[in-house]
């Protein structure tokens, strides 16, 4: 995910010398032990300014998705609070995604009447029906399991949603007798993707419409077929009838239509008109890629009575199931801080979605889950936040991942709408896998079949590793990184991302040893632990770093690209960085050796062996000093993915205290709760469990049973394991709200002395409290060799506090 130009503005303007801001707070009364968590959830963050979430009515991992459309150029989650009008009303959305819009099928749009009872004088198409579709924005409620919107030209629309269906209720204020109301739906999507043969069909005594196209993936070469059943409830059937481009008849029920000849999809639907706009139209919605009929089936089953108050309440009721787990003491602290922190929890359940029984492609008993988009972004905090607030629903997305791998030869990267994702970098998924197999996720997964999948990465290269796998994998056996121009004549792929393809495949085989230890294969963990060290073969200690006018940043030795035949390639390491506003760094075939990414960012992300990386930095104290460098010049920027270990890796340098800065820096003036609040595209939840771990103060480094601890931003934070029972808690004394005291002076853990800067996932599965003392001036907690979190290399150069120059130890610090 690249940030918008006017992001990267933003984040300048924000970047002056690094300073602890207090908070400001506004001590309202609230209820500090008794409250719902859903109370604080705003769906709207993130809705402008580029974030692309989705706002509006499902349940936790829901393949129905309702909300309006408007025709933002960012409206890749349906909605968004910038201005534009609203073009429809849609059931199937992804959530904070980049790239071009995915899904928004069949959309619906409704008219309070036609102008003089002319069904031809309601306008059809998308592009001219969105000049009745303005609003303001007070008129918009967005609640879990809800959204409700008010059109300035009459229609009040509201809608909830089950799992593969949505409710909605059309309400006409000031409609006369003798109004119509007319509600369409067509076949489009929200990228005008549709390809030919698209069908629709309507009856005219009940109103039902029926229909089906195949549209085209986002961010993949795949396409997909979709399906859809719609029924209303309300006043009698008055007429109904189908249209074409802008005309319309009621005396054509049944619709076959093509894409058109000049690549923009014909538009082309159904519509049902009623006899009396004075009583609520209600529109059921059933959705499915498996036939009309199951979309049928399971909007009767999931919606049988049209009871819309019912169920609303039981998808608020289904959030509520799944964040009251978590609990955080708002004594004291500004509102929109606990509003920041559950909409960021709430989002993580937004996506992946469970589209389990609607995948054509195999049936197989397992279950499947739709639209990691893309793991690159979820591996990092997602998908291990999930781990811990519901590890049965990550249990089951593994299961998935496995089954993929099963059915299409290899673990996906990215997936979405049933089709292969363009892969960003590694092979992530090992990641993920290596992650939950370390902290205990077993219901029903099979670990024999998930290892065999990640050894299948690092061992066997697909023909079109654009889409999963690893390519050059014979050059990574042979020469120890992915060469720059690399032969390869096994698969295809952009030859692009050689330095970034390195680094993380260095890191996926770290996790595949991870998980070969665990089984007992000694041998293969071994091999694997080699590979994972190839990183160092791209690290370059004369190279320097200057800026484009020739000023030098200050720093030597950094990773480059290298040849096949060992000598080195060159990208400036500032390429790609924040302040880098002319580079291309995506997936284009001229793009660079980094993705989304400069190597000045990228020579952190070494998340195994920190030890060693600290040590070719020249010490803990040249580390930090490099990690200040990275945040304060603006070289980095949190609204993207690799920026986040970035906060926390001070951790390793015996400096935790300075982590806190860095959180307490970028949070909130980065994580705001308001429509233009994320720093970035929101990715499937990536940035609300970034924010969520962050205020918490437990910051996984995924892949590994590691947290790294900094104060929550709370007085205290509870957690309860679904599984267990048992509810873990973080507390802090001498917390204040205004975030003076933010430095752990010292901590225990279950009333013992606890000094390591780290904790692993015992302590959520064991439910046990930890209690940290909290100072305004930063400590020795944390700071020892001993207490450092582990690295597969030594710490070398290090003394035992922060405070003196360092002293390498015999016997250092190793995990593994």
């Amino acid at each position: 995910m690249t940030p918008s130009p006017a992001l990267k503005l933003l984040a300048l303007s924000l970047l002056p010398a690094l300073a602890r801001t207090a908070a400001t707070i506004s001590y309202d009364n609230v209820d500090k032990t008794h409250y719902d968590p859903l109370d604080y959830v705003d769906q709207l963050i993130g809705s402008s300014n580029g974030g692309n979430v989705f706002p509006g009515a499902t349940v936790p991992y829901g393949m129905a998705k309702a909300v309006a459309d408007t025709t933002s150029g960012s409206n890749q989650g349906g909605f968004t609070l910038d201005g534009s009008p609203v073009s429809g009303f849609s059931v199937l959305h992804d959530s904070g995604t980049g790239g071009s819009p995915s899904l928004g099928n069949f959309p619906l749009f409704a008219y309070a009447t036609c102008p003089d009872d002319d069904v031809n004088r309601c306008d059809f198409p998308k592009k001219t029906r969105a000049q009745h579709g303005t609003f303001k924005n007070d008129t918009v409620v967005a609640k879990p399991g809800y959204f409700g919107i008010a059109l300035d030209a009459g229609p009040k629309v509201e809608m909830t949603a089950t799992h593969h269906a949505a409710l909605f209720k059309f309400t006409f204020p000031g409609a006369k007798a003798g109004d119509k109301p007319l509600i369409l739906q067509d076949l489009s999507d929200l990228s005008n993707s549709r390809q030919d043969n698209g069908t629709v069909s309507v009856d005219p005594s009940t109103g039902r419409i029926r229909g089906g196209a195949v549209f085209v993936s986002s961010f993949s070469q795949g396409t997909y077929t979709a399906y859809f059943c719609t029924d209303f409830k309300g006043p009698p059937v008055a007429d109904a009838g189908v249209f074409v481009d802008s005309r319309a008849s009621t005396a054509v029920h049944n619709l076959t239509i093509s894409r058109s000849i000049n690549g923009y999809p014909l538009p082309g639907g159904a519509f049902v008109r009623f006899a009396d706009g004075r009583t609520p139209v209600y529109a059921r919605v059933g959705v499915s890629f498996i036939s009309e009929s199951q979309a049928c089936a399971s909007a009767e089953r999931e919606i049988p009575s049209f009871d819309f108050d019912r169920h609303a309440r039981e998808a608020r009721d289904a959030w509520k199931a799944k964040l009251i787990n978590i609990k955080v003491d708002t004594t004291g602290v500004d509102p929109s801080y606990v509003k920041n922190f559950y909409s960021g929890v709430y989002r993580t359940m937004v996506n992946p979605q469970n589209f389990t029984g609607e995948n054509p492609l195999w049936s197989d008993g397992e279950p499947y889950f739709d639209s990691f988009y893309c793991i690159w972004d979820l591996f990092r905090s997602q998908l291990p936040f999930l781990t811990i607030l519901d590890p049965a629903a990550v249990a089951q997305m593994v299961r998935s991942l496995i089954a993929t791998y099963e059915h299409d030869g290899w673990l996906p990267d990215c997936r979405m709408s049933l089709s292969r994702g363009y892969t960003q970098g590694g092979s992530n998924a090992d990641n993920v896998l290596a992650d939950a197999y370390l902290k205990g996720v077993t219901d029903g997964v099979d670990w024999d079949k998930g290892y065999a999948a990640v050894k299948k990465d690092a061992e066997v290269e697909p023909f079109d590793w654009c889409c999963h796998g690893r390519g050059g994998i014979d050059s990574w056996d042979a020469l120890g990184y992915i060469p720059v121009q690399d032969f390869d004549y096994k698969g295809f792929g952009t030859l692009t991302r050689s330095l970034s393809r390195t680094l993380e495949y260095a890191y996926n085989d770290f996790a595949i040893a991870q998980m070969a230890g665990g089984m007992g294969k000694e041998q293969e963990r071994q091999r694997f632990l080699r590979a994972s060290g190839n990183w160092e073969s791209l690290w370059r200690a004369d190279q320097g770093s200057k800026y484009a006018n020739g000023t030098d940043t200050g720093f030597t030795g950094f990773f480059q690209p290298k040849y096949a035949n060992g000598t080195w390639g060159y990208q400036d390491p500032l390429k790609c960085s924040n302040l880098d506003d002319k580079s291309v760094c995506s997936l284009q075939n001229s793009g660079p050796e980094t993705f989304e990414s400069s190597i000045w960012e990228y020579g952190f992300f070494v998340p195994h062996d920190q030890a060693t990386l600290i040590t070719l930095l020249g010490g803990p104290d040249a580390f930090r000093r490099r990690l200040d460098y990275l945040h304060d010049a603006g070289i980095t920027y949190i609204g993207n993915e690799p920026a986040f270990l970035t906060v926390f890796q001070y951790h390793y340098a015996g400096r935790p205290a300075l982590s806190a800065e860095r959180a307490h820096f970028y949070i909130p003036r980065f994580f705001q709760p308001t429509p233009p609040g994320l720093p970035g595209n929101d990715d499937s939840g990536a940035m609300g469990s970034f924010l969520a771990f962050s205020m918490m103060g437990l910051f996984p480094n995924p892949g590994q049973d590691v947290y790294l601890i900094t104060p929550p931003f709370f007085s205290s934070v509870s957690i309860k394991h679904p599984l267990t029972g048992k509810t873990a808690r973080v507390r802090n004394v001498n917390f204040d709200a205004t975030y003076a005291s933010i430095y752990i002076q010292s901590a225990t853990l279950d009333g013992e002395p606890y000094t390591k800067n780290w904790i692993d996932h015992s302590f959520f599965t064991e439910g046990k409290e930890l209690v940290l003392t909290l100072g305004r001036n930063e400590s020795s907690w944390g700071t020892k060799v001993a207490d450092l979190p582990p690295s597969l290399g030594s710490y070398a150069g290090y003394n035992q506090t922060y405070s003196k120059r360092w002293a390498v130890p015999s016997g250092a610090l190793q995990m593994y």
